[in-house]
């Protein structure tokens, strides 16, 4: 396979490249996947998508909006979760996906597809074979995560792209991966949409959302697990709405604690003050009505959210934990508070409801950072570089 990729790049010919994760559901290592792979499909690159099973049964919707193909490895049905019996008897199919595309590159966005796809590329000759690491994998355990270290720091893997310095300082610390198979690259998005919303749909929004006129939003965008810290954004409300009743919480994201978390918010008398949207399907229109963002997150690696959040403008809260410190100085491009602290929570975004113009300059300096240092073509760039120069060292 690397006398083929020889000829290819002698032929003028661009590699192909495999983008793997692990299920095909709403989320930031899906998203940063889906997105790298359409920004090297426009860059002529032979690029193919897939991801272990389809959690949420978006295969054929997902495959209407991408050029590229983007396949379904099917080791779960589609809702279900996976069990080792199954996992194992789909290895197989796997591997004779990856021999007979004959991929130059691979690059895995999970430690699932990590500990399952790499070794699999080795053993099928991918030439590149490059992991990711997107921040600490919840419930993960630990005969896996020596496994997954194993495999990281061995010949298996060519290299591990951290997507910040403190996942790569984790990855290298706590999980004892070699420092020299580790190569940083944060996390970046397209700019911005900054057409102007038809008059009917601001109305329409705040209609759907029950926003009173002069009435102020505050949005949180995530997974609803246990990381995501959403139930001490519930604590921290009623100390906001009794100082500024009519404020409306909308959470989109659905995950395994919406019950739970309907059921606190019910227990605080929050009816009315909060949404739960589920996995909203325009989160640039909810944003572009938002006062506040907030990320109360527990542990986090460099959140999509976040970046998108700050991308379109709009003032953050968010948990001072991980990869966010990478992307928020407090009181400059965003406000940092303790995780789990709800009484810190409701202090920051009383704060910004108090003092508008240091809200919108907030949210100004957090757009400009994501535009100048998180941006998808500066991200997409990297790897790229990072491609070529191991493909040249293959040869």
């Amino acid at each position: 396979m690397i006398k083929e990729t020889v000829t290819r790049q002698a032929t003028g010919v661009k590699p192909a490249i495999l983008f793997i994760g692990s299920q095909m559901a709403t989320g930031g290592a899906q998203r940063v996947l889906l997105d790298q792979a359409a920004w090297f499909y426009e860059h002529g690159y032979h690029v193919t998508a897939a991801f272990l099973y389809d959690q949420e049964g978006v295969h054929q919707v997902w495959q209407e909006i991408y050029p590229f193909p983007l396949v379904n490895l099917n080791i779960c049905p589609p809702g279900g979760r996976t069990n080792p019996l199954r996992t194992f008897s789909g290895l197989p199919r796997i591997y004779r996906f990856l021999r007979n595309h004959r991929f130059d590159i691979i690059e895995t966005f999970s430690h699932y597809a990590n500990l399952l796809v790499l070794p699999l590329a080795w053993m099928a000759s991918v030439p590149v074979r490059v992991g990711s690491h997107h921040g600490r994998e919840a419930n993960f355990p630990n005969l896996l995560n020596r496994l997954h270290s194993f495999i990281i720091s061995s010949s298996i893997t060519t290299c591990m792209v951290a997507v910040s310095q403190q996942v790569s300082s984790y990855a290298a610390l706590e999980e004892n991966i070699r420092e020299d198979k580790i190569i940083v690259i944060p996390n970046g998005i397209q700019a911005a949409d900054n057409r102007l919303l038809a008059p009917s749909q601001p109305v329409a929004l705040r209609a759907e959302l029950g926003l009173q006129p002069g009435a102020h939003l505050v949005c949180s965008v995530g997974y609803l697990t246990e990381q995501k810290g959403h139930r001490f954004l519930l604590e921290a409300i009623p100390l906001v709405i009794q100082k500024y009743p009519g404020t409306i919480f909308a959470i989109a994201g659905d995950g395994p604690l919406l019950k739970e978390l309907k059921g606190q918010a019910e227990a605080l008398n929050l009816a009315g003050a909060v949404i739960f949207l589920g996995n909203h399907s325009n989160v640039a229109d909810l944003l572009s009505l938002a006062d506040i963002f907030v990320l109360p997150s527990l542990w986090e690696g460099l959140p999509i959210a976040l970046l998108e959040a700050m991308g379109a403008g709009v003032a953050v809260v968010a948990s001072q934990v991980d990869g966010v410190e990478e992307l928020i100085v407090d009181n400059q491009t965003g406000l940092l508070v303790p995780p789990s602290d709800s009484q810190a929570l409701s202090q920051a975004i009383l704060r910004l409801l108090e003092e508008p113009e240091f809200r919108v300059n907030l949210g100004q300096q957090g757009k400009w950072l994501v535009e100048k240092e998180f941006n998808q073509d500066q991200m997409c760039n990297l790897y790229r570089n990072l491609f070529e120069n191991l493909l040249e060292g293959r040869q």
